[in-house]
């Protein structure tokens, strides 16, 4: 599996970053990609920065107008497309969503972030409802493909979860700036994820400056013992490519060893 990280800013221009992001399709077409992730808000501004605004111009359905447009490029290209966009549904229920769309166009399904989160920067519980799709794993034609969206990537739950579903990749589209990663913890965390779980991890981040915030970019891909294949550029626009082989996942560390030995009969007390 050839997997693309489409590292991109997003300017103030929507429909320039959708064309962009088009584009970014293609060239990872040309360059026999098989998956293509988007990061966080692929096409719009980050929002959430700002505490209590309205965000409803930018919120549309799935399937809709920018869903649409990806699925046409993903079917010219012949590659899956993992994107993020913020969805609204018939309810006026407003996430941000994943939308996982196979090589031939056509939407596979949504994830909803689950966890929302408040804090400087990222006022989330102002604009998104709680994702109610749990932590599906898509059959798509590159492979099995699960999505966990930037937060969601902090509980070892939700990881732990597309693990058991199959996942032989877990995309995590990202809004990261520089100098939120705490001494590398944020990277080592999706590393143990991977290696915990047996899975790729491929985490695609968004760059640009965007008021107070600069989005750092870097995005990366672990395997599943939990090392870093590959890494794109600090803070420009960057397609980040790199092979992948899934049949790696049944003989990791974690399928191979840990889930031998895992006792889930005990863990829902545990957790609850």
């Amino acid at each position: 599996m050839r997997i693309a990280l489409a590292q991109q800013h997003a300017a103030p221009d929507r429909d320039r970053n959708l064309d962009r992001a088009v584009e970014a399709i293609r060239a990872a077409g040309r360059r026999d990609a098989d998956v293509v992730i988007f990061p966080e808000l692929a096409v719009d501004r980050f929002f959430p920065r700002e505490p209590g605004g309205d965000a409803a111009s930018a919120a549309e359905p799935v399937p809709g107008p920018t869903t649409d447009r990806i699925g046409a490029a993903a079917r010219e290209s012949g590659a899956v497309v993992v994107f993020n966009l913020y969805e609204e549904d018939e309810r006026g229920r407003r996430f941000d969503s994943s939308p996982v769309i196979d090589a031939d166009g056509e939407v596979l399904g949504v994830t909803r972030m689950v966890h929302i989160t408040d804090f400087e920067g990222f006022h989330e519980q102002d604009y998104y409802d709680p994702g109610d799709r749990g932590a599906p794993v898509y059959d798509t034609e590159a492979g099995r493909i699960g999505v966990a969206i930037c937060y969601d990537r902090h509980y070892p739950e939700y990881m732990r979860a597309l693990g058991v579903a199959g996942a032989e990749v877990v995309a995590i589209p990202q809004a990261g700036v520089v100098g939120e990663w705490p001494e590398g913890l944020y990277e080592a965390e999706v590393r143990t994820a991977a290696f915990q779980n047996g899975y790729f991890a491929a985490l695609c981040n968004r760059v640009g400056e965007e008021g107070e915030m600069t989005f750092a970019g870097e995005s990366f891909v672990v395997d599943p013992e939990g090392q870093v294949v590959v890494r794109g550029a600090a803070g420009e626009d960057d397609l980040v490519v790199t092979d992948v082989d899934p049949g790696r996942c049944a003989d990791s560390t974690a399928r191979r060893l840990f889930w031998r030995d895992r006792r889930p009969d005990l863990y829902g007390d545990w957790l609850t």
